[in-house]
């Protein structure tokens, strides 16, 4: 092989980054041991509180000394491998912004009747179709009001892109760029919240194409909280500033109380001094006689003193920092300063009408500390804001005289008499910008401004300016969210997924070691080792990116071990036929790889597009599975047919190397001479799977439809466990009359004492209420159960209009991986015959694996179609068109080998000349996928029944269905088959 030391040089550096990255990993662990042994309680048990008070005290400091680099605490966060909400636990939410208040707000006060009726057709018009907010409402209010213009309602002098010549073109333009820019905004406006929040590694990103806004939050234990904290109205404001020379005095008094609080807690702990120690408890402002009780240790009195004295001007220091805008603090020591002007003392110390808040955006120093300036807020008499963002007309980004970016603001009527006021008595003063109560900005007056049009000026750059411009806009423009979708994992639910994940992971980890090894020998044990490479890259690599390892991830992991053989049994395979062919061993495994490129490089793209398609049109979950799923074929790819060759080469020679190095006394004589007449029982194919699909038809329309999720359907559904065996029949009936007698599913999950409870009662109201109210009716339906101690472990929400999407976008998925496979087999091997085969073939299998869900049904077997149906879907499809692909790939080397054959006479030669490949590589993924089924969890079972029935009728279909369509659709009038003419990638 060429190349060799690049290929041994790039697998050290790989391996060299994956270990660096995946050391972080290892590091955090090691501290979340010692904060849970540090919290462990006399009994054993762990105090929370105490675990993330050790953690929140290390959080920034150094930890992990790499070669000289130190990383504190939160940068090994940032850098560890992380676990999904599903195997962590902790809130996935998916909001809307409301376009209806958007639309209303533009609207202002000309709005009418026919406006409100055209709001409410265009709600009702959402609930069954697939088009913008915006568009649903110009067809609504055309159809009530035929000739009207919508610039009579939507020009006003605040909107100055709008006029009343305005055509309903450019109004809608508008309105459609206002709802972009609320996105944003409030976009921007969690992102800080949820920063603010403390959680770690948030995953916050705005869907492309919509107005909605996907957030994860892994370890949330209060998701009500994180409700109100995601749909609180945003809360701007304008406040007058203290500057340093008015609040200093307040802080020398703030010192005073310390140095007080630093003696008297040191003579609390010196219990021994003598009761004459009296400079102690003069310095702690204390009466001696009440310290006598405490006092019985011999120390110096005056070194305390002194002590004290030289500690008294540090206190301070040790908390606060004087920065180049004013004062300041370290990142790490704001709670501490929170806590300590929460107390009384403390509070007493400072006017009432004097409050601080936090700057935010911390200023990074030249040594990379990170501090947040504190702000001293003038409160008015009443305690309110002197002016608040409904105010705001309009805010953007612009740029001054000297071309620096800066914010042009617009205040209506009301708003600028306040402004006006505001600024007049502020001329040279800073005045605070505040949302949510962090501030954002504090310019300084430079005079007093009438007329509401006025300008911020600073140091910003263009991003900065656009930002401050979204978050003044925040106040002109109420556009509430609501929560679309949501699912809620408790942490004892992520620790079995966790144990399952790793159980089935190394259950099939084990049983493709043995089998290789038992089938190929030296070869098998090389395979293997190129396996764990893998296992180990791809680790690695999430770690590199930083995303998250979930249990669909895991799954994904699995499949690659069943798959990532299949490029090492081709090989093999070919080997095999060359030495059989009269070629030594190193002889053979130069041809044997070199001959097998074409194939597997083919079958890798083809099972990368359906990956790239998945995690493009999944969320979630399936996205995680996607991301590792494509990582897994790329690392198996560069193991199997770079790193496996290195090894082989380096482990063969002339001398050592014989037959028996790739085949052993159980394998040696396997699939010899195979003789089998595929084409013979092609019309016995057809009308097979014909009428298996047309069974699982029927069997759909006996139960009323297929057994849609929640991601597809809407509802809601919880995961609700007991402490004993409940029937699920029973608790079905028990939840009926509470939940209105409407759709509900109860089923047993994973064990016998926990239940799945699915419903659609309530579907179309996605508000909060109607959460707590879905959930009352479920805990007082399961009141007759008390004594089992029903308790909900997660629970997840899917709206209707969010389920459409949803359903739209798995369609589109499918379609687009048909139509990108379709492609790409015509480019390859320049012939439609082979693409069309190809994609019945997909289509059949996706028919099929859905049959077979019905026709479990039937039997009392219920899995759901869901979003990781979808994700099953897709990747029996890169599975099977990677095993026609390879076999397609044959017929073109046969046909091009046997110009004077005609083609049908090709076709079971060159299928039985991979025979072996098909057969071998469907048994180590289905051996895979039976271990999944079995270890995977409840969570997983869907999924793997529908791989189990995909791997069979993948295999299936590639024999009988996708080289027997080639065949037909050829012209088997000609006598001789003209070859095709291929790409080629490597020399063959």
């Amino acid at each position: 092989m060429r190349n060799k030391g690049f290929i041994l040089f790039l697998t050290v550096i790989v391996s060299a980054l994956c270990l660096y990255y995946l050391s972080f990993t290892l590091v955090s662990r090691s501290v979340e041991r010692d904060a849970a042994e540090s919290a462990t309680t006399a009994q054993g048990t762990v105090d929370h509180y105490k675990k993330q008070q050790y953690l929140d005290s290390v959080w920034r400091t150094p930890v992990y000394n790499f070669l000289g680099a130190e990383y504190t605490y939160q940068e090994v966060k940032e850098n560890e491998l992380s676990l999904g909400l599903d195997l962590k636990g902790g809130m996935h939410v998916t909001l809307e912004v409301s376009p209806v208040e958007i639309i209303r707000a533009m609207a202002g006060s000309r709005k009418d009747v026919a406006f409100e009726k055209a709001i409410e057709r265009a709600q009702q018009m959402q609930a069954t179709s697939q088009e913008g907010f915006v568009d649903l409402f110009y067809r609504a209010y055309r159809e009530i009001q035929p000739n009207a213009k919508l610039a009579t309602i939507f020009a006003s002098s605040t909107t100055r892109n709008l006029s009343y010549n305005s055509t309903d073109q450019e109004v809608l333009a508008e309105i459609n760029r206002e709802v972009d820019d609320a996105v944003a905004r409030s976009f921007n406006i969690l992102r800080t919240r949820i920063d603010k929040f403390g959680v770690n590694q948030p995953n916050i990103q705005q869907l492309k194409g919509t107005n909605r806004i996907q957030i994860e939050l892994p370890g949330v234990d209060n998701p009500e909280r994180v409700r109100k904290l995601l749909q609180g109205t945003a809360n701007l404001e304008f406040w007058e500033v203290w500057n340093y020379n008015e609040f200093g005095p307040y802080f020398s008094q703030l010192n005073d109380y310390l140095v007080k609080q630093e003696a008297a807690n040191k003579l609390k702990a010196n219990t021994a001094a003598p009761a004459t120690d009296n400079a102690l408890a003069r310095a702690a402002g204390t009466d001696t006689t009440n310290l006598a009780a405490q006092l019985s240790t011999p120390d110096s009195a005056a070194a305390q003193s002194d002590s004290l004295n030289a500690n008294q001007s540090s206190l301070l220091g040790q908390l606060f920092t004087t920065l180049p805008s004013g004062l300041g603090s370290n990142v790490r020591d704001t709670a501490k300063v929170n806590a300590l002007f929460a107390t009384p003392q403390v509070k007493a110390i400072f006017p009432q009408n004097m409050k601080f808040l936090w700057g935010v955006k911390p200023i990074i120093a030249d040594d990379g500390a990170e501090f947040l300036e504190l702000y001293a807020i003038k409160k008015g008499r009443d305690g309110n804001a002197p002016l608040t963002g409904e105010y705001i007309a309009d805010a953007r980004q612009d740029y001054d005289q000297s071309g620096r970016p800066e914010i042009s603001m617009s205040m209506n009527a009301a708003g600028s008499k306040k402004w006006q006021r505001l600024t007049g008595d502020n001329i040279g003063r800073q005045v605070a910008i505040v949302l949510d109560n962090y501030v954002y900005s504090a310019p300084v007056v430079q005079s007093e401004i009438s007329g509401g049009n006025s300008s911020i000026s600073g140091s910003f750059t263009i991003e900065e300016a656009q930002d401050l411009a979204n978050i003044l806009k925040a106040g002109k423009m109420p556009a509430p969210t609501r929560i679309v979708e949501e699912a809620v994992v408790g942490p004892s639910l992520g620790k079995e997924a966790i144990n399952q994940g790793l159980l089935s992971t190394l259950a099939g980890l084990a049983l493709v070691v043995i089998f290789m090894m038992a089938y190929y020998s030296r070869g098998g044990f090389i395979a293997d080792l190129a396996l764990v490479f893998n296992i180990f890259f791809i680790l690695g690599i999430l770690a590199q990116f930083g995303a998250a390892l979930t249990l669909p991830g895991i799954a994904g992991i699995v499949l690659t071990m069943g798959m990532s053989v299949d490029a090492n049994v081709l090989i093999f395979e070919r080997i095999k036929e060359e030495m059989a062919a009269g070629l030594n061993v190193k002889d053979a495994i130069k041809k044997g790889y070199e001959r097998a490129f074409s194939s597997i490089f083919d079958a890798n793209v083809t099972s990368l597009l359906a990956g790239a398609i998945l995690y493009f049109f999944g969320s979630g979950p399936v996205k995680g599975f996607a991301i590792t799923l494509m990582i897994g074929i790329a690392t198996s790819f560069f193991t199997a047919v770079f790193l496996s060759r290195l090894f082989i080469e380096s482990m063969v020679s002339d001398k050592n190397g014989s037959a028996n190095t790739f085949t052993t006394f159980l394998s040696k004589n396997w699939f010899k001479n195979t003789k089998f007449d595929v084409l013979k029982y092609r019309k016995a194919a057809y009308i097979g799977s014909t009428a298996f699909i047309l069974f699982g038809a029927a069997a759909i329309f006996m139960k009323g439809g297929l057994n849609l999720g929640v991601d597809f359907s809407g509802g809601r559904s919880y995961v609700v466990d007991f402490t004993s065996p409940v029937p699920a029949s029973d608790v079905r009936t028990a939840l009926l009359d509470n939940f209105g007698n409407q759709g509900t599913e109860v089923k047993t999950f994973g064990a016998p004492s926990r239940l799945k409870i699915t419903t659609s009662y309530l579907i179309n109201d996605e508000s909060t209420e109607a959460d707590e109210q879905v959930k009352a009716a479920l805990m007082t339906g399961l009141q007759e159960y008390q004594a089992q101690n029903p308790t909900i472990q997660s629970s997840s929400k899917v709206g209707a209009t969010m389920a459409d999407d949803i359903q739209k976008q798995a369609l589109i998925a499918v379609l687009l991986s048909f139509a990108g496979i379709f492609l790409y087999v015509a480019l390859r091997f320049s012939r439609w015959q082979y693409s069309l085969g190809g994609v019945v073939a997909l289509i059949h299998d996706a028919l099929v694996v859905i049959a077979a869900f019905a026709i479990a049904r039937l039997f009392g077997i219920a899995y759901e179609i869901d979003q990781v149906f979808i994700a099953s879907i897709l990747t029996i499809i890169g599975y099977s068109i990677n095993d026609t692909v390879v076999i397609f790939d044959r017929i073109r080397e046969y046909t091009r080998e046997n110009p004077r054959l005609k083609f049908r006479d090709v076709i079971n030669p060159a299928l039985n000349s991979t025979f072996s490949r098909t057969i071998i590589t469907s048994l180590t993924l289905f051996l895979v996928v039976i271990v999944l089924f079995i270890f995977g969890g409840e969570t997983l079972r869907g999924f793997s029944f529908a791989m189990i029935v995909g791997t069979l009728t993948g295999t299936y279909s590639t024999l009988f269905i996708a080289t027997p369509l080639v065949v037909d659709t050829t012209n088997v009038d000609k006598e001789k088959q003209v070859a095709a003419k291929p790409t080629v990638v490597a020399s063959r």
